[in-house]
């Protein structure tokens, strides 16, 4: 019965999109889905779409008002906003994926590890709780301070705050998961070890996992911009939203939209994000659908 039951229940992927629909989570996630394309779309295309070179300086034309040639204007050393915004985005949303997608697999592991074996879980939840115990900025930028302002150490350092909370979440699902009847009797079977923990549990999180995903890729990004603001990120020689706002703040009295536009798209990417994630939470609670029911 038990393998009818698999054989007939839908791919995680299929049931997440037929329970997001305007009847279940109405409009909003519709519309940050389709701004949050626009904007991938627009980034992933930016050495076509951008109208000027991004790093192309020309101090006669620094801090220039909004015009038809430049519809953003120029920062402090006559670089075009928008063209430096639309490759911006590709690095800051890189950053939050990458981070994302890092984050999930190693506390994932660590999880599935710490929710199954009892010994093992008092020392690593203990690494954990110490972990969370640090402010995460301040992990951050001490990881960056360590290994200079690179791509590849932002996305370290933001990583490595966001593992607890993924280790945490995971192993409350399988500390669940490993009483139920099925696990037991694959256990009775003799199922080898990494079976059990990649075949029978590792399913029981996907669903927190994906709605875990997109918070920490939202975040990932604020803190990718808050690092970049704070000098402490990317080098400024790679264009981030951050990165630009940081280098607007300079000027911001005189020329207040070199801080505003960074600020609004990055203001619409996090939350369309964010709405996304809360649709995907309530297309796949199981108390959604037993009020639906």
């Amino acid at each position: 019965m038990m393998r009818d039951q698999k054989l007939t229940e839908k791919p995680l992927a299929l049931r997440l999109l037929s329970r997001i629909s305007p009847a279940h989570t109405g409009i909003a996630p519709f519309i940050a889905g389709f701004m949050l394309l626009a904007v991938l779309l627009v980034t992933l295309l930016s050495p076509w779409l951008a109208p000027h070179d991004p790093l192309a300086m020309d101090p006669l034309l620094r801090l220039k008002p909004p015009s038809p040639e430049y519809l953003l204007g120029t920062d402090g050393y006559g670089r075009d906003l928008l063209s430096r915004m639309i490759l911006g985005g590709r690095i800051s949303l890189l950053v939050g994926v990458s981070a994302a997608i890092v984050a999930l697999a190693l506390g994932i592991l660590i999880g599935l590890v710490a929710g199954y074996f009892r010994l093992a879980d008092a020392i690593i939840m203990r690494a954990m709780d110490a972990l969370m115990a640090m402010p995460s900025i301040l992990i951050a930028i001490a990881l960056v301070a360590l290994n200079g302002p690179s791509i590849g150490s932002v996305i370290m350092a933001i990583t490595i705050p966001e593992v607890p909370r993924v280790v945490r979440l995971v192993r409350a699902v399988v500390l669940t998961a490993r009483e139920e009847p099925y696990v037991e009797a694959a256990v009775a079977l003799g199922s080898s070890t990494p079976k059990i923990l990649f075949q029978h549990l590792l399913p029981n999180t996907m669903a927190p996992m994906i709605v875990q995903g997109t918070y920490i890729v939202a975040s990932a990004i604020l803190t990718e911009a808050a690092l970049s603001f704070l000098g402490a990120g990317i080098s400024t020689e790679i264009p981030t939203w951050g990165n630009i706002m940081a280098e607007g703040r300079q000027t911001f009295r005189i020329n207040p939209w070199l801080v505003l536009w960074p600020g609004v798209l990055l203001t619409i990417c996090v939350l369309s994000i964010n709405l996304i994630g809360d649709a995907a939470r309530d297309a796949l609670d199981p108390r959604m659908k037993k009020r639906e029911g």
